[in-house]
């Protein structure tokens, strides 16, 4: 028990910091190890570690993935965020359109595919337009997570919630889009007021021909191969028909294709993230093995902090989210729900996506848009964003509270 706790706590702390001193490890290699080191060191046995993997969970990620490269390769999210910097000479305008195309998108493509798309292309065109790129780039990163809480498949730990909870997709969808509708609004207003003085300033432009030579060009009927399916995928979804099977198809159907390499769409594919599930699964399931989470449960009781209350559940998210990031927490944390109370899984889902805007490593998606905006030449620092990420944090976090009730 001593040795497969130390492995966890390790793994954990590993994943936090999002380094090992002296290793080149991220937090996928991390995590990894770690399983590695459940399975030699005897907490499970490899048959264990195998079954202790959500295959469902992880074939509906896989699949998602695919048909978000169809789009990407089509030039669909080129062409949407090169059609909303038509209205940039209304700044106030483009951030709200901004906002509203990422949130959209956001809750039916997965947040971490539209940054990775759309701030390129943002970038460049706020750099030809000379204004400043970071209130835009933040708006882009902010919505995109919040308005991936409406939806089961709008980011990973949604997916894993929804497939866990045995959730039905449109009883989700209504109640945790109305809560993210107001923290959409709120934190566009919020940016308005934020960066009122930096709307109308104007900067020096750069040279932008390497970086848009890069961007998929704009296929219409690529694009719109991938757009019915995702229809015909959200409806599917609606029925009783399992998600991952209905998904897959989905994914096989947009791979049979006479123009679009197979390799291609592959290579779009998130193996890192992947594998970072994977590995989580088994870490947890390690864990479990030794009784020590239904202990620390009790343990909770006896203190009087109740995990099944909805504002306590969802506080314990949103700090562990932002030690350990939101799909590690959201792991560990459904463990302790009652599958027949829907209404914990649904708290945990907005309140783990929300709380990934408050710093900068609380999401993925966040990542990607700094990433992103280097490589273009524009610095998002940590001050930057935690300045705007902290008050609609906390703005969205009390609509949540609002929404929950008394």
């Amino acid at each position: 028990m001593s040795t497969t706790a130390l492995i966890f706590i390790a793994t954990y702390i590993g994943v936090a910091i999002g380094r090992i001193p002296g290793l080149t490890l991220d937090r996928t290699g991390i995590a990894l190890l770690g399983a590695i080191a459940m399975i030699v060191a005897g907490a499970i046995s490899f048959p264990q570690a195998v079954a202790a993997v959500d295959l469902p969970t992880i074939v509906l990620l896989y699949a998602l993935m695919v048909v978000s490269a169809q789009l990407r390769l089509g030039g669909f999210y080129t062409r949407t965020a090169l059609k909303i910097s038509s209205v940039l000479v209304h700044p106030r305008f483009f951030l709200l359109v901004c906002m509203l195309t990422s949130a959209v998108l956001s809750a039916v493509l997965a947040n971490d595919i539209i940054c990775l798309a759309f701030t390129p292309v943002l970038t460049l065109a706020l750099q030809s337009a000379r204004r400043n790129p970071v209130p835009y780039l933040l708006g882009l990163a902010v919505a995109s997570n919040i308005g991936s809480a409406a939806t089961i498949i709008g980011n990973p730990q949604n997916m894993l919630i929804g497939q866990v909870g045995r959730l039905a997709f449109d009883r989700f969808f209504f109640w945790c889009a109305p809560p993210a509708a107001a923290a959409l609004l709120l934190s566009y207003l919020l940016l308005c007021v934020f960066f009122r003085k930096d709307f109308n300033l104007r900067q020096e432009t750069r040279d932008e021909a390497v970086i848009l030579q890069t961007l998929p060009r704009f296929d219409r009927w690529q694009s719109a191969k991938g757009l019915v399916v995702v229809g015909v995928l959200l409806a599917l979804f609606l029925t009783p028909v399992p998600r991952e099977m209905s998904a897959i198809a989905a994914a096989g159907v947009l791979l049979c294709s006479r123009r679009m390499k197979s390799r291609d769409m592959l290579q779009l594919v998130d193996w890192h993230l992947i594998t970072l599930f994977c590995a989580l699964f088994v870490i947890v399931h390690g864990i479990e093995t030794t009784g020590i989470p239904g202990t620390l449960l009790t343990r909770l009781k006896e203190a009087r902090v109740e995990l099944h209350d909805l504002f306590t559940l969802s506080g314990v998210s949103v700090v562990l989210s932002n030690l350990v990031s939101n799909v590690p927490a959201t792991m560990l944390l459904i463990k302790f729900l009652d599958p027949a109370r829907v209404e914990q899984w649904y708290a945990l889902a907005v309140s783990s996506t929300f709380a990934g805007n408050l710093i900068t490593i609380g999401s993925i998606a966040n990542l990607i848009v700094i990433e992103q905006a280097a490589a273009c030449g524009v610095d998002i620092t940590f001050r930057d964003h935690a300045r705007v990420g902290i008050p609609v944090t906390l703005a969205s976090l009390a609509v949540l509270a609002a929404w929950i009730g008394p």
